[in-house]
């Protein structure tokens, strides 16, 4: 079995597509970030 073959029978699943905007990820990524870090300090967890 070569690696063109492996490739090409890969089945999609749904998830996220390869060639999407990276930024727009790392944007959502560290806006989560922020709001968690604001939930436990709000809350006094730290």
């Amino acid at each position: 079995m070569t690696t063109h073959s492996a490739t090409a029978t890969r089945v999609r699943t749904g998830g996220p597509k390869e060639d999407g905007p990276k930024i727009l990820e790392h944007v959502m990524g560290w806006t989560l970030v922020v709001v968690v870090a604001m939930l436990v300090t709000q809350v006094g967890l730290l």
